[in-house]
């Protein structure tokens, strides 16, 4: 079970969205926080797998509470990831949440199905990333590197990266181990220069037509 922990201002908000992940299977909606003061406190003691988190908020907003609740987490020795869900879209604050070290970011019109899959894909290790915010970050995140320089069995595992599969399901998916899937894209990190799965996310989304199919 991936236990949630919701943090927005707007109370209809955190309210709609516990009935909705409540509804999910594999989720329990752990508890809910108004603002990032309340979700770093929130997180300490209820040790949540992810953390839903807006971006704009009163007393401490969603980027240092990002910030704070993961290296809590850390020192702790907890696995906790966070997923920014907000309507912004403006490059500054997407680049902020991903430095500091939100796994993913999506928006609040994206569907409740859309929603869901994000927190799974984040607890398995992935980067969900909208694709309005994807294409808000390449401007500021390309990597000039083409393509073609990448072998055909590198691009499909970038492709793959690049819809939020964690490792262990792309090599399920192409029939190779994990520890290939993991050779692979160091090898292809090291070519584009990218030193994470989401600049390799944003990358294949720009240059690769099976990351957007």
């Amino acid at each position: 079970m991936i236990r949630v922990l919701i943090v927005d201002d707007h109370s209809v908000v955190r309210r709609g969205l516990e009935q909705m992940l409540a509804t999910a299977d594999g989720l329990e909606v752990v508890g809910s926080a108004a603002n990032g003061e309340e979700a770093v406190t929130q997180a300490a003691a209820l040790a949540p797998d992810i953390v839903l988190m807006d971006v704009s908020m009163p007393v401490m907003d969603g980027i240092a509470a990002t910030r704070t609740v993961l290296a809590d987490a850390d020192a702790a020795g907890r696995a906790m990831r966070v997923v920014m869900l907000t309507s912004f879209t403006e490059q500054r604050r997407v680049l902020d949440a991903l430095q500091a070290g939100a796994s993913g970011y999506i928006l609040k019109d994206s569907t409740p199905d859309e929603v869901i899959k994000a927190v799974h894909a984040a607890h398995a290790g992935g980067a969900p990333l909208d694709p309005a915010a994807a294409r808000v970050l390449l401007d500021s995140r390309r990597v000039q590197q083409p393509a073609q320089d990448l072998s055909p069995r590198e691009s499909e595992v970038l492709a793959l990266v690049a819809t939020g599969l964690p490792n262990k399901q792309i090599a399920r998916r192409m029939g190779i181990s994990e520890r290939t899937v993991k050779a692979h894209l160091t090898a292809v990190f090291q070519q584009l220069g990218v030193t994470d799965r989401t600049q390799a996310a944003l990358w294949a989304k720009e240059h690769l037509p099976a990351a957007n199919g």
